[in-house]
Order: structure tokens, then C-alpha cells, then sequence
């Protein structure tokens, strides 16, 4: 059975939140409600909850800020939202989950069902600190991105990605200090989570951070990084990407 404390300010949202449970994920138990940061704090801590359903826009504040509030994290979260663009950004950074209002019962299905198989995990600290990081839309340069593999959570700066390479179903990050990943995302997954930073895709199969581009090889109509990679640029996008690379 998984505890959950729903803070949301409209009672309404609550109410149709609280009946989904009820109908589609029978083994959530609603221990507690509040409609606003600071009694969603004292229900939490009064609860000790294993899932906290999490309003971004409040009255009194932020979800983020109730998340700022707390001294410790020990319970999983799933986001609620009306959609705005930005936070949602900041979440997917931090490989966080949400759900947009309305609510449709098959997407909060899902989110539980991640919520049960992340129960045995320790702390979603590190992702916390990493959405609290990127919630200032104006700290483009020390944003952080969680990358998850089947044995560590990996926080990383986006600014210390080289470049990005496809591997069917799978993405092979290259960093500045000379390591590797292996993740299972898509690179066209990957590409929507980076396309705020300085990254460009010259090929269906690369992605590249421009701050470490070294020069465009006409010859070889292929872009030299600065650790030596040689990446192809297709035929299509060679116009797009020398201007791209004449703006820099």
C-alpha cells in the first residue's frame, strides 16, 4: 500500500484526483490534503507519506518552494499541472514525473506504477537538488540534467556534454572529462531535453554541443570537436548548420 498526500489549492482537482485513486489505483491510500505550501508541509511531515501528489502553482507559493521547505526528501513525487512550459522543462531535467490536468486515469496509472518500482530506492535527493537548480530560467549555463542507468543516478552539467550518439533505442553520451554513458533514451528523446542548451543535430544520428565545435571540414562536410570527433553533417542540414557555426 502506498501512502499519498495530495496538495493542491482547488478543491475540485483534489476531489477528481482523490476519485481516479480511488477507481484506477486501488492500493493508494489518501492519508492526507491540503490546498497550499505551508499545510502541505505540515501534512507531510505529519504523515511521512511515500507519494506526495505535487501542485506547481499555489496560492501561497510554488510546489518548488514547499520542496525548498523541507530538510529532508524521503518520499517519491509526481507533479501536477495545467502546463507551464518551463517547470515542466525543469522536471523532465531532473527525471522527475508529472501529470497534466485534466488528469487522464491511463498517465496516472503509469506515473504510480513508476512511483511502486522506485519504492525501494533510497532518496530522490540528487533529482531534487537538480529541479531546484533549474527552476531560475536565467541559469542556463549551470544547468544539470539526471541520467539514469541500470546501476547509479548520474547528475550531470549540461555544459559538460561534448556530444550525444545514437544507438538504436539507445543514446551514448561523451563528456568533457573524457567519460561515457550509456542511456536508454532515443536521441530524438534526448534532443527535446536539451534543446535549450547549445546543441545542434548536424545528423539523424548526432547530436553535438556547439561550445566545442574546432572547425567544419568541407571535404569531408563533417564537424571536428574539440576531442577529436569527427562528426558527419548530412546534405540536407549543411547550409543550416555552417550558419549555425558562421554565428558563433
Amino acid at each position: 500500500m502506498l501512502r499519498a498526500v495530495i496538495v493542491e489549492d482547488e478543491l475540485k482537482s483534489r476531489e477528481t484526483l482523490r476519485g481516479l485513486l480511488s477507481r484506477f489505483c486501488d492500493d493508494v491510500m489518501v492519508c492526507a490534503e491540503a490546498g497550499g505550501v505551508q499545510s502541505g508541509k505540515e501534512a507531510i511531515l505529519e504523515h511521512q507519506p511515500d507519494l506526495v501528489f505535487l501542485d506547481i502553482e499555489m496560492p501561497d507559493g510554488s510546489g518548488f518552494r514547499l520542496l525548498e521547505r523541507l530538510d529532508e526528501i524521503n518520499f517519491e513525487i509526481i507533479f501536477t499541472t495545467a502546463f507551464e512550459q518551463f517547470a515542466i522543462k525543469a522536471i523532465r531535467y531532473a527525471a522527475l514525473d508529472y501529470l497534466l490536468k485534466p488528469i487522464v486515469p491511463d498517465e496516472l496509472v503509469a506515473a504510480v506504477e513508476k512511483v511502486r518500482q522506485l519504492k525501494q530506492r533510497k532518496s530522490n535527493q540528487k533529482q531534487i537538488e537538480v529541479l531546484l537548480n533549474n527552476i531560475n530560467p536565467d541559469q542556463l549555463e549551470s544547468k544539470k540534467i539526471v541520467l539514469s542507468t541500470s546501476e547509479k543516478i548520474h547528475v550531470v552539467a549540461m555544459n559538460d556534454i561534448i556530444r550525444c550518439e545514437s544507438d538504436n533505442y539507445y543514446t551514448h553520451f561523451y563528456f568533457t572529462d573524457s567519460t561515457h554513458l550509456l542511456i536508454s533514451k532515443t536521441l530524438k528523446d534526448v534532443e527535446s531535453l536539451l534543446e535549450e542548451g547549445n546543441f545542434i543535430r548536424p545528423h539523424k544520428s548526432h547530436l553535438i554541443n556547439t561550445k566545442y565545435i574546432r572547425n567544419f571540414n568541407r571535404e569531408q562536410v563533417a564537424i571536428l570537436l574539440t576531442d577529436g570527433s569527427m562528426i558527419p553533417v548530412s546534405r540536407r542540414k549543411k547550409e543550416k548548420i555552417l550558419e549555425i557555426i558562421n554565428q558563433l
